[in-house]
């Protein structure tokens, strides 16, 4: 294995610990054992590190572990949502209020694209009540693909090789290597994602990575019937406008 194999590895397995420790308020080592199959010198490594870095500390009892608040600070975009949401809503809520279809503002939360800002209650063409909070896949959202396809290549390797760790079927794609590549090709060629059509195919999705400087920090997308509208015509009259959009969202980002 490869140093950098290594690193990647390592990090896969500090999220999957961290996940796990997420899902109790005290956890033990044998159920963390249990629950992410990593042995247990690997555990108690991580859990060390943990303790170092402020984000764990030992239970009541020996052998349990718990989170502290300074796991807070790991949230994707912890000190860049508000700003990203507070830059975009006007943006987005505006050009929602002209073409009628709701818009999405997603940004990364360590193995997907989590929807942070919707117009959806400014649309009277949604099939949602409300997407906010919602985990799109990295690999067969139009959301997700934007910022997958757009950022930097260590970046898209790192979140891949953590995707593949994923039981969810629209992760399904990324163990296709081949697939997955083509897909994040064509959708840097056309300067734009979609959403795959067998995901929910009554409707579908455009999206374009939003950046700041040389970094994706989010993604926007619009979403539409499709008994309404094909993709063609979706590209054809609001592609301009979303990448407008996504340019003015950057430049107040850098000011």
């Amino acid at each position: 294995m490869t140093e950098r194999e290594s690193s990647i590895r390592a990090v896969e397995r500090a999220i999957t610990l961290l996940r796990a420790l997420n899902q109790m308020p005290v956890s033990t080592l044998d159920s963390l054992h249990q629950l992410t199959s990593l042995p247990k010198p690997t555990l108690i490594r991580l859990l060390r590190t943990f303790e170092e870095l402020g984000l764990a500390a030992r239970g009541a009892r020996p052998g349990e572990y718990r989170l502290l608040d300074g796991v807070n600070a790991l949230n994707s975009g912890y000190h860049h949502v508000p700003r990203v949401v507070e830059i975009a809503a006007p943006l987005v809520r505006k050009l929602t209020e002209e073409i009628k279809w709701p818009i999405a503002v997603g940004m990364l939360d360590v193995d997907a694209l989590v929807v942070r800002y919707s117009t959806i209650p400014y649309s009277p063409l949604s099939l949602l009540h409300s997407s906010i909070n919602m985990r799109l896949s990295l690999v067969s959202r139009a959301l997700g693909r934007a910022y997958l396809a757009f950022c930097s290549s260590e970046e898209q390797e790192m979140l891949l090789e953590v995707v593949r760790q994923s039981h969810h079927p629209e992760d399904r794609l990324a163990q296709d290597r081949e697939a997955v590549q083509a897909m994040l090709d064509q959708t840097r060629q056309r300067g734009y994602a979609l959403r795959d059509s067998t995901v929910r195919p009554v409707s579908g999705t455009i999206a374009v990575p939003v950046k700041a400087k040389e970094f994706v920090v989010a993604s926007i997308g619009l979403t539409w019937f499709s008994s309404a509208l094909t993709p063609e015509k979706v590209v054809d009259r609001y592609l301009d406008q979303l990448l407008d959009v996504s340019r003015r969202i950057s430049e107040q980002l850098e000011n």
